[in-house]
């Protein structure tokens, strides 16, 4: 009887940091997310966001780019001075300029996503960086 190796990274379970002030996006990625398989950390500030990403050690974080007490880019740049951002980011924003995604991605962004996004469109990022 062949069963999967235990070490296979497939049967690991991947946690990812969800970093966003709005409770709709929150409920809705974490739904998604655990759906998939995924272990779902939730932060609601950029404050709570670098303790957790400390303390927990994620695979993958989802970041917001507008929140109070520290903005994404305060968040990416003190990870960054830390750690060379350890962990692959996806960025999500509502703004539309481009000057943003060129500082993200100088960053070191993984991925950019405008809202509002399709659930489906994160999804596909999130698989294709943690493989």
């Amino acid at each position: 009887m062949n069963t999967p190796a235990q070490s296979d990274s497939s049967t690991s379970t991947a946690k990812i940091l969800v970093v966003d002030d709005d409770a709709e996006i929150i409920e809705s990625v974490s739904y998604a997310l655990e759906s998939n398989g995924y272990e779902v950390v939730v932060a609601r500030d950029g404050n709570q966001a670098l303790a957790l990403a400390e303390c927990e050690n994620p695979q993958l974080m989802i970041l917001d780019m507008m929140m109070p007490k520290r903005s994404g880019f305060l968040v990416l740049e003190k990870m960054r001075r830390e750690n060379e951002l350890p962990v692959p980011v996806i960025m999500i924003t509502g703004n539309e300029g481009s000057r943003h995604q060129a500082y993200a991605e100088l960053l070191g962004v993984s991925e950019y996503i405008r809202k509002p996004f399709a659930i489906e469109k994160l999804l596909e990022a999130v698989h294709r960086l943690l493989k």
